[in-house]
């Protein structure tokens, strides 16, 4: 469990065994690069969550075996729109339930928070200042403690964002436990203690999981021991379908966050879908309309006070949409140097979070209990901080012309007068406008500071924890800080700034800006920012790209996932595909009609999820196949393979089986459950010695590319159409040449692991950096 945490938390480094080589950015592709001493090699095993995993790709090609086409033949006009309807029927139950539970959320966040508070306010209006940090510490020790037991103890892959593992999902990598009912509950609860716990964490990235999870459990029809077994599901049986279910959770999950459905539809295809079609922009849009619909129901039943402590400031922690915000022409400066400033302090907060993260993956390492431990440290060390960092600020009287509540000691208002005496505050809201002189420049420095500190050692612990408001609080500080500077030079307002702020270092550390810019205007409600929260999200996006990847990018490397980039390496052009199948073991074959004896040979001795099925060439060959030329019949699935030993459908002579024999045997649909788990067959020594004839099961258009076809124009057609399998074909076919030459997974188009097994090529590219 040590050695592979640590591998995972390490940086790379390339061991290869180095050779002196020309520039290989100037090989051509009949130049080859393979030496036999070099093997491609790959891990199974990531981090999900805070869990290590063994992890496999997933099945987005659609399988079209002889029972798929048959089913797809005799599909009826019904039976299609029964599909169709179910699709939008899911897009509006995935809707319905995340506002729901985001609601939920929520209430419970603001009434135990605003409890807490109260409790502590009773205690600082009595001058019991201990006592008040007593109650105040231990609340939030034991919301933290139940947070952290749950996530560690019952659902470790409910730790954390859960934003890379979705974004990994969706580009084609299976990722197990994620989508649970089990941690969709943990993850609720546990969002609820660490937010109400005051950690300097976020429930946006936890409710974009519990949305995907959401997505998930319907079109699966419930947990995997309960499943609903109706007819109509059965269409939803298969990776396709639920991958695009799991596009509109994680939507739907941002719109509850932000209360924003463009910029949650935009979120989706920006940030996490590495796949998208037309038709799935419709129904993430239907689904984020349903969760807007219900929040705003429950925010007008909240105004009426029948909430509890939650108040009326929106379903989001920082609701700025009653504020109006003026700029000129000449504001062009300040607004770039905010970008500017936020792309710097955005790669140096990734920079430093890798670090720190890092650092937990050793801590965590040492077993359950020190995780729980971190948990509570970082959670003590919080308490502290905000309980005593109000005291070293001055009360000030409250304005008696302002019509808000003034000052408010619960979950809500603007004005907090914690240790203050009455008709006085010490805390406002750092998006407040027209306060050029409410904030000193000690007070922002100190609140930067904090939450940079806090930022980087909550993100990591043992709970439910996102990334965005951290981010907001800090580039609000900054950006309200750049505006005390500016001073008389600019008339952007400083409540303006701060908004800018926060903008600018969630683009330097996301990367993210289209689907940014329309959530900020969303939450604003002033098109009038359009122009410079563009102009300031490129800028800070652009500073941060020249430094490091994206911070959700680094946490993929972090857990070891193996995420295919849009973008192949330079040097993949002049490496061909052969090269890497000349860099593997030989391809494992079946024949058409195979011995059960050789198919349980295969499995026992290879972990390979896939195997190419070939054919004898008819005494007639076909156009183009030389004579006595074997023929590539298609590809056949390891899951196939054992749901066939399981069934026992052997035959006691070698033949091919008509097409109602195998129907009666195997229904389609249940063909895309997974059967992967062999153990537990046991062949008779007879049963050996028979026939499995492996024709109606194998998909027989499967995708090929010729030998000669560059690594990077094969990694974008893998990653762009959601392959698990990639066939090498040779050119020139000859008598007696096998069909197919290799066979392509994710793990071997990573740069990673084409670079241990061809070190050279790193060793060139540092030349060209240099």
């Amino acid at each position: 469990m040590g050695e592979v945490t640590n591998h995972i938390g390490s940086s790379i480094n390339y061991n290869g065994e180095e050779r002196e080589q020309g520039d290989a950015e100037s090989n051509t592709l009949n130049q080859p690069l393979v030496k036999a001493n070099r093997k491609l090699s790959s891990t199974p095993l990531a981090l999900v969550g805070t869990k290590v995993s063994h992890i496999e790709s997933l099945d987005y090609e659609i399988n079209e075996n002889d029972l798929f086409k048959h089913d797809w033949r005799k599909r009826s006009k019904t039976q299609v729109l029964q599909y169709i309807f179910l699709k939008w029927t899911f897009a509006c139950l995935v809707g319905l339930f995340t506002g729901l539970i985001a609601t939920l959320i929520n209430l419970a966040v603001e009434n135990i928070a605003g409890y807490k508070l109260l409790a502590v306010g009773h205690f600082l209006a009595q001058e019991r200042y201990v006592t008040g940090l007593m109650m105040f510490a231990g609340a939030n020790l034991g919301l933290t403690l139940i947070a952290s037991v749950l996530c560690v103890c019952f659902a470790p892959t409910a730790a954390g964002p859960g934003i890379p593992e979705i974004k990994a999902y969706l580009n084609g990598i299976d990722t197990p436990n994620m989508f649970g009912a089990t941690t969709m509950f943990v993850k609720i609860i546990g969002s609820i203690g660490a937010v109400a716990a005051g950690l300097d964490l976020g429930k946006e990235g936890p409710l974009v999981h519990i949305g995907t999870c959401i997505a998930s459990l319907l079109g699966q029809g419930g947990t995997d021991n309960h499943r609903i077994k109706w007819r109509w599901l059965r269409y939803f049986n298969n990776d396709r379908d639920r991958r695009d279910l799991i596009t509109c959770g994680s939507a739907a999950g941002v719109c509850a966050a932000f209360r924003s459905p463009v910029g949650g539809v935009l979120f989706a295809l920006e940030e996490v879908a590495t796949w998208w079609r037309s038709a799935l922009l419709w129904r993430t849009f239907f689904s984020t309309a349903v969760v807007v619909v219900v929040l705003r129901g429950f925010i007008e039943i909240c105004k009426s006070g029948k909430c509890g402590l939650f108040g009326s400031g929106g379903l989001i922690m920082f609701d700025v949409s009653h504020v109006t915000y003026t700029y000129h022409v000449t504001d062009i400066i300040p607004v770039t140097l905010i970008g500017v400033i936020g792309g710097v302090l955005g790669s140096l907060y990734n920079h430093f979070l890798h670090k720190v993260l890092r650092l937990y993956n050793l801590i965590n390492a040492k077993g359950k209990i020190h995780k729980v431990l971190l948990s509570l440290s970082v959670s003590l060390f919080t308490s502290v901080c905000l309980y005593g960092l109000p005291f070293l600020a001055t009360c000030k009287p409250c304005d008696p012309s302002i019509k808000e509540r003034c000052p408010t000691n619960g979950r809500s208002g603007n004005f907090k007068q914690f240790h203050c005496p009455k008709g006085y505050y010490t805390v406002r809201n750092i998006f407040s406008s027209n306060t050029p002189n409410e904030f000193s420049m000690g007070s922002l420095w100190i609140f930067f500071v904090l939450y940079c500190i806090l930022g980087l050692f909550t993100f990591g612990i043992a709970t439910p924890s996102g990334l965005f408001l951290p981010i907001i609080l800090m580039g609000s500080a900054y950006g309200r800080m750049l505006g005390g500077v500016m001073g008389s030079y600019t008339s952007i307002d400083q409540g303006l700034y701060a908004v800018l702020g926060a903008a600018s270092l969630m683009a330097g550390s996301m990367r993210m800006t289209v689907s940014l810019c329309v959530i900020f205007l969303e939450l604003t409600n002033n098109l009038l920012l359009l122009p410079i929260t563009m102009i300031v999200l490129l800028i800070a996006k652009t500073v941060g790209d020249s430094f490091n990847p994206s911070i959700y990018d680094i946490i993929l490397h972090l857990k070891g996932l193996p995420f295919l980039e849009a973008n192949p390496e330079p040097w993949m052009r002049n490496l061909s595909v052969s090269d890497l199948g000349d860099a593997k073991p030989p391809v494992v074959t079946l024949q058409g009609v195979e011995k059960v004896a050789r198919i349980v040979d295969v499995l026992k001795n290879t972990t390979h999820n896939a195997f190419p099925v070939l054919d004898e060439a008819e005494v007639v060959p076909q156009a183009g196949l030389a004579t006595g030329a074997i023929e590539l019949h298609g590809l056949i699935l390891r899951a196939h393979l054992v749901k066939v030993l399981k069934k026992r459908w052997f035959l006691t002579e070698k033949r091919r089986t008509e097409e109602w024999e195998v129907r009666e045997k195997f229904p389609w649909d249940e063909l895309a459950e997974r059967e992967d788990n062999f153990d537990d067959v046991a062949i008779t020594s007879s049963e050996m010695q028979m026939y499995v004839d492996l024709h109606p099961l194998t998909n027989t258009t499967p995708y090929t590319v010729m030998e000669n076809m560059s690594v990077a124009k094969a990694l974008v057609l893998f990653r762009q159409v959601g392959l698990r399998h990639l066939l090498i074909v040779p050119k020139i076919q000859v008598s007696g040449m096998s069909p197919v030459v290799g066979i392509l997974t994710r793990q071997d188009l990573r740069a990673y692991n084409i670079l241990q097994a061809f070190p050279h090529l790193e060793k060139s590219k540092g030349r060209k950096a240099n």
